[in-house]
């Protein structure tokens, strides 16, 4: 039997990284702020960094992108050990909001792509272009003093971008910004990714990173118990059923685990809930119907990310992030 010739064999080609981080440690007056954190963040993703006030997002990503160093274990962005050093590659949005309140919108703009090699001119440019497309071209010449909250903080995240960066980091990015505002931003990190950069943004709002990420990692207490896709950490969860029935006994039963929850209802009704038995979908179903159970309706919850972070990550660490959420509001 003669052997295939190597050049027909197609090997799969594992997918690059954008960072890669192993063993991060960081102390701060010898206290503990990250522990051993490993992150690997593909190329074109949109990665989220889940995890309440003080759990170490902004230690990690900073050490991360090379603004502080880690005092044990390694990073890399692109491929490159000392991150800084490709600085103009990156846009990093830090939480602390900060621009020159004297500044007009596309002066500021172009300061900050400066800052990245940018030439001004091309930055002033690049800046009038941005603010018309994120329609704001009516605040081109006002100062940053002039403008709203919200506002401001689109500037200083079109600063962020107007270089034109492959990795586009964001600090807790959705704070303070009303619903629509959020929705616009989260429509421009889907734009960011369609166009081939990498996206990883820190949130303690689990919706927004159920709804934008393929990938994320959970941070509690300076450490990582989970890194990976959204569906495999919701699939850690069985699904749940909600059955509503009309008889209430029957051979059907066995079917149910032990543990189901039962509601009755004044209208004759039976509502059961408990979790998607291992035998599947179609196996509880056919043993409901040939059981005569009576179904009169049959739903299959899938378990969602706040249920995932409270598996994963335990109840304290989920209270943590409620309270996070409400300092946030207040």
């Amino acid at each position: 039997m003669s052997a295939v010739p190597s050049s027909t064999v197609a090997m799969p080609q594992a997918r690059a990284m954008a960072i890669e981080a192993k063993g991060l440690v960081k102390r701060f007056d010898g206290i503990l702020a990250v522990d051993g954190v490993d992150i690997a963040v593909p190329e074109g993703a949109i990665y989220g960094v889940l995890g309440p006030n003080g759990a170490g997002k902004t230690t990690t990503l900073r050490m991360l992108l090379g603004i502080i160093d880690p005092d044990e274990g390694v990073r890399r962005v692109f491929g490159h050990d000392r991150p800084h050093e490709i600085a103009r590659l990156v846009g990093y949005l830090p939480e602390e909001r900060g621009l020159y309140p004297a500044m007009k919108c596309d002066e500021a703009i172009a300061f900050m792509g400066a800052l990245r090699g940018l030439p001004l001119a091309e930055g002033r440019a690049r800046g009038r272009e941005l603010l018309e497309r994120h329609g704001m071209g009516h605040a081109v010449d006002r100062q940053i003093r002039q403008l709203s909250k919200g506002m401001a903080q689109t500037v200083q995240l079109l600063g962020t971008l107007v270089h034109q960066p492959r990795l586009v980091v964001l600090d807790e990015p959705f704070s303070g910004l009303d619903a629509i505002n959020q929705g616009k931003l989260e429509l421009l990190i889907r734009d960011l990714a369609a166009d081939g950069a990498t996206v990883i943004f820190s949130t303690h709002v689990i919706h927004h990173a159920e709804r934008l990420c393929d990938d994320v990692a959970i941070i509690a207490g300076g450490k990582v118990p989970y890194a990976g896709s959204v569906d495999t950490a919701r699939d850690r969860i069985p699904a749940q059923v909600r059955l509503e029935t009309a008889r209430v006994e029957g051979r059907w039963r066995a079917a149910l685990p032990a543990d189901a929850r039962h509601d009755a209802k004044a209208a004759g009704s039976h509502f059961w809930y408990f979790a998607l038995p291992e035998t599947g979908t179609e196996a509880l179903l056919r043993a409901l119907i040939e059981g005569e159970a009576g179904v009169l309706s049959l739903s299959i919850e899938r378990a969602g990310l706040h249920d995932a972070f409270v598996a994963i990550a335990g109840e304290a660490a989920a209270r943590a992030l409620e309270d996070t959420k409400e300092e946030t509001r207040g």
